[in-house]
């Protein structure tokens, strides 16, 4: 056995069903030893997207997503995916390949020091100097990937290394790391300061973040809010946590969220901040809205708490098991009164949302209607894939959420991520319908990966809002440059029907308000991946 067939033994340990990935020289070894496994190989057309569909199937399955590439542009490519799944704590492990360890430093052909420019967004990083180690290595970067607030973790492994014959393979059956055991029970103490505050509590909310998702607590998280009847907000990337329509849900918060969740958050003498980072795009001052109100501030990170934001009780721990301790206890509590008051908000706002729409909009598709009607056509459990611009905004304000999940790039906002992440999402449910929605710039950042749908049968529903600008940069400069656009105008190209029939995928068009219904329903119909163009007014604002 060599380093390469070790590395291949090791990923099948850890049950590794797929790698994302491009090979090169220096990642040879590696495609060589995988031929004939069970680990299936899915060659993407540019190595970003290798990360991002690995991300896409990492926060749908909940396992760890792996992707390989080669050394030099190979992993410089990689790197703009690695820093997604790092800022929306996406478990992966990206393996590199890298020059013989003879011409490290000598700046040999496609030789780049990936482990130093991945270092600030990397949880942990390794470049193996003996193929020996590439059992415990491995099993060390699945176990950081995936445990403590998860992340992507870096092996770097130069080519003489995988061809490296080593003369036993044994695989740990744990990991034991010194300095890296991270806490996962609540402190009891902490807990029953929650609960005595929950007592005192008049206008208590609880703001979902993309953590619970992550840890897997949804329903924990859900359970204890009906319990005892606590009104629920999240962070866009908590969107999913409790359905749409649900009594006690009252929408996102943040600067692009709904003027009832973000009047809750305001009004509440309580707020149980839940696996979120207390940041800008959810609470842009918080020390202006926390100030008069008691902070609970639960995450598995402890340098997430009171970074933001000074909680008045910090609670490390997993989520899920924090909230399942939550649920054991029983108190009498009641806030209907401010459940009817959030009720009245939540009202107006539908009501002023209609009375907009009816007044503003002709023949014009509307794309928050659009959305609305899109995401209550598919089904319940469906995955959304917002990509990130407008298109992003009007999805996570108007998007239907039921049992489905909603992706999208929250911390970094990378624009391209949904197609390939919703092809690592939809390799992840196989049953499962996911549809991404994107707008025509971002959809052109990773559109040559209609090609790996194809070519592996991966059905996806991909949706191009079409206005032929960057519309958020555009809607940007005509607020804040008065109408001085620059580098906004995107042209006419491509002609997307064309496109599809390039790419042999059925091809559908919206013009009108009057023809969505119907070719909403066509178009979710379809068995195969499909794209559906839906053309904006270019002045559209959200």
């Amino acid at each position: 056995m060599n380093g390469a067939d070790a590395i291949v033994k090791s990923l099948q340990k850890e049950g590794v069903e797929y790698i994302f990935g491009y090979p090169g020289v220096a990642i040879s070894p590696f495609f060589n030893s995988i031929l004939g496994t069970d680990i299936r190989t899915i060659l993407v057309r540019q190595e970003q997207n290798a990360a991002h569909e690995a991300s896409g199937y990492a926060r749908i399955s909940g396992k760890v997503g792996v992707a390989v590439v080669t050394s030099g542009p190979g992993a410089t490519n990689l790197i703009t995916g690695i820093a997604t799944a790092f800022a929306d704590s996406v478990p992966l492990v990206c393996i590199t390949g890298q020059v013989d360890s003879s011409i490290l430093g000598s700046d040999g052909f496609q030789e780049a020091d990936i482990s130093g420019a991945c270092e600030s967004f990397v949880k942990y990083s390794y470049i193996v100097r003996s193929a020996a180690d590439i059992p415990r290595i491995i099993k060390e970067a699945f176990h950081i990937a995936s445990t403590g607030r998860k992340g992507p973790v870096l092996i770097d492994v130069p080519q003489d290394v995988q061809m490296k014959t080593i003369s036993r393979f044994e695989y740990p059956d744990e990991v034991n790391l010194r300095t890296y055991k991270p806490t996962v029970e609540g402190h009891a103490v902490q807990i029953r300061r929650v609960m005595s505050e929950l007592q005192k509590a008049e206008r208590p909310l609880l703001c979902a973040g993309g953590g619970v998702h992550l840890a897997g607590a949804s329903a924990e998280v859900r359970t204890f809010a009906e319990k005892y009847g606590i009104p629920v907000v999240t962070t866009m990337m908590g969107l999913g946590t409790i359905p749409t329509r649900h009594p006690l849900f009252y929408g996102m918060v943040g600067n692009n969220g709904t003027p009832c969740g973000n009047r809750a958050m305001q009004e509440a003498d309580m707020v149980l901040m839940v696996g979120a980072r207390v940041a800008d795009r959810s609470i842009r001052q918080p020390e202006l809205v926390m100030g008069d109100k008691v902070l609970v501030h639960i995450d598995v990170d402890p340098a997430e708490i009171g970074k933001n934001a000074g909680p008045t009780v910090p609670l490390v721990g997993d989520i899920a098991s924090i909230f399942r301790e939550f649920n054991r206890r029983e108190l009498e509590l009641n806030f209907d009164e401010w459940n009817d008051r959030l009720k009245t908000y939540r009202e107006q706002a539908v009501a002023n949302r209609k009375a907009a729409a009816d007044r503003e909009r002709g023949d014009h598709v509307d794309p928050a209607a659009f959305v609305r009607q899109l995401s209550m056509a598919m089904a319940p459990d469906a995955v959304y894939v917002a990509d990130v611009g407008q298109n992003q905004l009007w999805s996570c304000q108007n998007v239907v959420m039921r049992e489905g999940r909603f992706l999208t790039s929250g911390g970094m906002g990378t624009m391209g991520y949904a197609v390939p992440a919703a092809l690592g999402a939809r390799l992840a449910a196989p049953d499962r319908q996911v549809v991404a929605v994107c707008g025509d710039g971002a959809f052109q950042m990773t559109m040559m990966e209609l090609a790996v749908l194809q070519q592996y049968g991966i059905s996806v529903k991909i949706v191009v809002l079409r206005n032929n600008v960057l519309g958020l940069v555009r809607q940007h400069q005509h607020y804040a440059y008065k109408d001085r656009f620059s580098g906004v105008d995107l042209g006419t190209l491509p002609d997307l029907e064309k496109l599809s029939q390039a790419y042999d995928i059925p091809y559908m068009r919206i013009e009108t308000a009057g023809e969505t219904e119907d070719r909403i329903k066509a178009f979710l119909a379809e068995d195969k991946t499909m794209l559906l163009e839906v053309l904006i007014d270019p002045e559209e604002t959200v």
